[in-house]
């Protein structure tokens, strides 16, 4: 486990290192999760392995310390993860990012370009969400809550609504973190992360399951140079649910 102080207060982030030469090549989980647990498979593939890997879990979330005084926006995420690439000695890496670890990526690289060669987003929030949802699972639920509501027992109904598999990884995460991190990402940033993205002078693959059928504003992606791949035999977390086409898929983006 490698750690670097992220924070004015020394808070900080961790992560798990697999061995390899080459850039540096960076995955970061989603809301929720962690990235020893969602990527640790699929980075170690043959296909993907032989590269120096950090398996990143963003401040609030996983083996990361848990401030509660830290804002979780999407930038504050990206600036306390720039901060941690940069104590590791990490320039121009290539990026796996999924779901709310996507948002964070796109920012980190409007804000911190020369940290970043290259960026997979796994199904990734692009835009924000105009309307909280009812209240429960998914970032929209745990927003649709104030603060003091969460952190009083509402936290208790996300945990029933995400199930065992999900919240074997959110419930490491703290509360306040959570619950600010999805309100960051129903906010989103400003630009948006999608004008962020198509803007990018980098390569981009955005992956998506198959099952959606399109990805929403595909036609502008693609026009943005923005290659956008389904995946099969998949849900939201492609890497758990199809390893196999996850690793092709990646390795095909990265190569």
């Amino acid at each position: 486990m490698h750690s670097a102080p992220v924070t004015p207060a020394g808070d900080r982030i961790r992560w798990v290192e697999l061995p390899g030469g080459g850039p540096a090549r960076v995955y970061v989980h989603g809301l929720g999760a962690s990235s020893p647990a969602y990527f640790a498979e699929v980075a170690s593939d043959p296909l993907l392995a032989g590269r120096r890997s950090l398996l990143v879990d963003l401040l609030g979330f996983g083996h990361s310390d848990r401030p509660t005084d830290f804002d979780y926006t999407l930038e504050s995420h990206a600036d306390a993860l720039a901060a941690a690439l940069t104590a590791a000695g990490v320039a121009q890496a290539e990026f796996v990012a999924h779901s709310m670890g996507g948002s964070v990526a796109i920012v980190l690289a409007a804000r911190h370009p020369g940290l970043v060669a290259k960026l997979v987003l796994v199904d990734a929030n692009l835009d924000p969400i105009p309307e909280p949802g009812p209240p429960g699972a998914g970032s929209s639920g745990i927003a649709s809550f104030t603060e003091e509501e969460f952190l009083a027992g509402a936290w208790q109904q996300v945990r029933d609504g995400v199930g065992p598999h999900w919240w074997s990884t959110m419930r490491l995460a703290g509360r306040e973190a959570l619950h600010r991190s999805a309100v960051g990402l129903v906010r989103g940033s400003v630009p948006t992360m999608r004008e962020l993205l198509l803007e990018l002078p980098v390569p981009r693959t955005f992956l998506y399951p198959a099952a959606d059928g399109s990805v929403p504003g595909e036609a502008g992606l693609v026009a943005a140079g923005v290659a956008v791949v389904a995946v099969p035999d998949c849900g939201h977390s492609i890497m758990l649910d199809n390893p196999a086409g996850f690793v092709k898929a990646v390795s095909a983006a990265l190569d």
